[in-house]
């Protein structure tokens, strides 16, 4: 089975989740100091603008309750490197076992999104267990679960309307501007970055008529995208000029510290002559000092505060994610069935293994004595009866290892009877890969 612990929207404000964010450049780095747990085999860590998760499979014999524990105790040490004054206790989900495959199913789905049924969740799904094969710490756990979670997704997708009609945190943030203005036609957006969320929103507000400015990092991806939605791109080392010149700004970069401080904003509200700027934050870490809001005619939302909007547009999806619900809670328990197997399998084999090792080894060392004169027909029927013995004997075992499997008894047992008949350490069997197609 595996574990998630971690913290997203619902457990923790964008403050908090700032300060926990894993930096694609971290994730290796971030993943080594995960499997160095004493009771973590396979790891990935799922870092996205609303939840940092780690999940992790167990080392052979470690109880999941001590994975989530390490888990939780090396979040608390991140939050606390990356400038978390307060405890992060308070704002820790974690999910074991049946629990946790079920909510890595939700989050695929988007079902544990802040907008339920939103697409850009399977991005950082994807990515999370390549970072994790490159940094070698994902397993055969870990990677089926992800595999089944996305194809999941896929079907929830195909099978659900939960997709239709989507509020994006994008379109929320659009929204958002349009309650302020009424009409965008005759405003002025900036768009600080020029990633996936700000192409949706892009595209978004040329619909609505407003004009668009683009500054980025990387100036050829500001102008390709300006270029794309007829707006401008602007330098962004001239980003007061660029505040000065818009009504409404969005900014959605992956910077670790503030792009538009209170200084900034400041010294641009001098050349405003008293028109009211709007600035809204949807990045993680925030990009916009909320000290802005100190300022006069100056009003600052973060991603936080898209909540509301994102939940009125959930309403007509309601039913349509509570069949997707169902969906996620099916193939979890399928896959949970699988985990479940996994651990009493390699045990059974080498019972059976064991007993008949035993057997065979007597039963040699009468042919060869006692029995030597039998011939090929009679040490055949011994043999027969040595492969009889041997299934009645671990029949009762078997079947109640298998039954209890999903059960910490059961592991308990499985691990009695490695200790009792001293059986090796055995790879795990895998069942074959299903085919990709379709």
């Amino acid at each position: 089975m595996i574990a998630i612990v971690g913290i997203s929207h619902r457990t923790a404000p964008v403050e908090v989740r700032e300060r926990v964010a894993v930096a694609k450049d971290a994730l290796a780095e971030t993943l080594a100091r995960v499997v160095a747990l004493p009771a973590v085999g396979e790891a990935v860590c799922l870092s996205t603008c609303n939840r940092v998760e780690l999940i992790a499979a167990p080392r052979a014999g470690a109880p999941l309750t001590q994975v989530a524990e390490q888990l939780a105790r090396l979040l608390e040490e991140l939050a606390a490197s990356g400038g978390l004054g307060a405890p992060l206790a308070p704002h820790l989900a974690r999910q074991v076992g049946d629990d946790g495959v079920l909510h890595l199913f939700r989050v695929a789905s988007s079902l544990a999104s802040l907008v339920g049924g939103e697409p850009p969740i399977l991005g950082p799904l994807k990515d999370a267990p390549e970072a994790a094969e490159a940094a070698g710490t994902v397993g055969p756990i870990l990677s089926r679960a992800l595999q089944k979670a996305l194809m999941t997704a896929k079907r929830v997708r195909t099978e659900t309307s939960i997709g239709r009609g989507l509020v994006s945190v994008s379109s929320a943030a659009v929204d958002l501007a349009a309650q302020i203005f009424g009409d965008l036609s005759d405003k002025t957006t900036l768009l600080v970055g020029a990633g996936e969320m700000a192409e949706a929103a892009a595209e978004i507000l040329v619909k609505q008529g407003s004009k668009l400015l683009v500054a980025n990092r990387r100036r050829e991806r500001a102008d390709e995208l300006a270029a794309r939605y007829g707006g401008a791109a602007h330098p962004l080392e001239d980003l007061e000029g660029a505040l000065v010149r818009a009504d409404v700004v969005l900014s959605s970069t992956s910077a670790r510290g503030f792009v538009i401080d209170r200084e900034l904003v400041k010294r641009a509200m001098r050349g405003r002559r008293g028109r009211t700027l709007f600035l809204i934050d949807i990045a993680v870490p925030r990009d916009i000092d909320p000290a802005v809001n100190e300022l006069d005619c100056v009003f600052r939302y973060d991603i936080d505060d898209l909540e509301a909007i994102v939940a009125e547009g959930l309403g007509a999806r309601r039913d349509e994610a509570e069949r997707a619900a169902r969906l996620c809670d099916e193939d979890a328990k399928k896959l949970g069935a699988w985990m479940d197997a996994r651990g009493v399998v390699p045990t059974v084999v080498a019972l059976r293994a064991r007993t008949k090792q035993v057997l065979e080894a007597e039963l040699e060392r009468s042919l060869s004595g006692k029995l030597k004169h039998l011939g090929d027909a009679e040490r055949a029927a011994l043999h027969t009866m040595v492969d009889a013995a041997v299934n009645k004997l671990v029949h009762a075992p078997t079947t109640l290892l298998r039954k209890l499997s999903s059960e910490p008894r059961g592991e308990q047992l499985a691990q009695a009877a490695r200790d009792l008949f001293e059986l090796p350490d055995v790879a795990v069997i895998e069942e074959p890969r299903e085919s990709k197609k379709g």
